[in-house]
């Protein structure tokens, strides 16, 4: 009896130690990354020096604005040389050069500033300064970001690791170190006026929150409404700072938030007697699939229709007919995702088949629009959707004779 107990207590203080080591390795890196980008970011450029003046050439392609627009920025560029201007819409309107006189400043550091004058103030050499490095930067602050969001998950897995199987953490593990690869080597552009680093803490963000969700909805657990709450408020929020995919917004804010709450009141009805963990499921007749296939096929013509009537500026798109696109496939996906927040209050089966079409339609919106790190999460929407169709298959098999009501 000793022998066995001994022999179950080593692998658990293997695993504990190999938790302890990965976490320590982690932190240490996070807050060596950290170290390295406010060392660099708050530096002082020192004495500076005036070089003297090149031409550089507008860079039309990166210009879409209109009068909605209070400040434009105007890039001009010479070879590897970059300079940007900011002007008010009505200085904008009266540009007619393709070229202009930057004239160069070098840092103690050997960096390059460019000025559209030559006469420039210490305030306005500091700035351009905070400007070049906080590009030079992203990197590292991408780096420490993901590490962040890394070791977040990895603490998740293990303190409730009693509650996951094996396959299940390094599913999900699995999943968040991808992401953080991709997160260091596809960082994010600044969008909007909004820093690229941010945009990337929301992606990561996403995929966290994301995966936990659809891992607990395998497991039947209604505790997955709750942490839903946190992926409606981060998906929001990413839908405000890029300025697009307002129909998924709209049904997110008006739809997915209200559902969540009460789907967690209705499965908390609707509780195994035998695995109290666990919520009872059913699946759909025939028909009824065909109804409701329909009615997503309606909505994704009059939604898209309306939408792209809508004149929504946004700098994260510069193709018209690329934006329209994406409109009308964020409409589906809309849609499949109201069929889904339907089927998953009624613990439905057919919520996985919803989750599939939904991953398909947002991996789609992600290529197109360059989100390269959010098909990651869609490569966890897929994996996991196998594995809870199947759970969830195997359950309502097992449980055949029982017959639970829709409420």
């Amino acid at each position: 009896m000793k022998e066995k107990i001994r022999k179950g207590i080593e692998p658990n203080r293997k695993i504990a130690m190999l938790e302890i080591t990965v976490t320590g390795l982690l932190m240490v890196s996070l807050l060596f990354s950290c170290f390295l980008g406010f060392r660099e970011l708050l530096s002082s450029p020192g004495e500076t020096v005036y070089k003297g003046q090149l031409e550089m050439v507008r860079d039309r392609e990166s210009e879409d604005y209109d009068e909605d627009y209070t400040v434009c920025a105007v890039t001009y560029t010479n070879g590897d040389k970059t300079m940007v201007v900011n002007y008010s819409y009505e200085e904008y309107e009266e540009l007619e050069s393709d070229t202009i006189t930057a004239y160069e400043y070098v840092t103690e550091t050997g960096e390059s500033l460019f000025f559209d004058h030559q006469q420039v103030n210490e305030k306005e050499i500091v700035k351009a300064y905070k400007e070049v490095m906080a590009e030079e930067t992203k990197p590292v602050f991408n780096l420490a970001i993901s590490l962040g969001i890394l070791l977040l998950s990895i603490q998740v897995m293990f303190f409730f690791g009693a509650y996951f199987s094996l396959y299940e953490k390094i599913w999900f593990l699995s999943i968040m170190v991808l992401a953080t690869i991709f997160a260091v080597l596809f960082p994010e552009e600044d969008a909007n006026g909004i820093n690229g680093i941010v945009i990337m803490l929301l992606y990561l963000l996403d995929t966290f929150l994301n995966i936990l969700c659809e891992l607990l909805i395998s497991k039947q657990s209604r505790y997955n409404f709750l942490v839903s709450i946190g992926v409606e408020i981060t998906e929001i929020a990413i839908c405000l700072i890029l300025m697009y995919r307002f129909a998924t917004m709209a049904v997110t804010l008006f739809f997915w938030l209200p559902i969540d709450i009460i789907s967690y009141i209705n499965w908390s009805k609707h509780l195994d007697k035998e695995e109290e963990e666990l919520t009872v499921v059913r699946k759909l007749k025939g028909y009824q699939e065909v109804l409701i296939i329909l009615a997503i096929v309606v909505w994704t013509v009059g939604v898209g229709y309306l939408l792209s009537g809508l004149d929504i500026k946004t700098d994260f798109y510069n193709d018209a007919a690329l934006e329209k696109t994406i409109i009308y496939i964020d409409a589906c996906a809309s849609a499949v995702g109201v069929a889904n927040g339907l089927f998953i209050f009624f613990r439905l089966r057919e919520q996985w088949i919803a989750w599939y079409i939904c991953a398909a339609l947002e991996a789609v919106i992600n290529v197109l629009s360059g989100q390269y790190v959010l098909l990651i999460l869609k490569l966890g929407y897929f994996t996991n959707t196998t594995y809870g169709y199947i759970k969830w298959s195997r359950y309502i098999k097992g449980h055949a004779e029982a017959q639970p009501s829709l409420f």
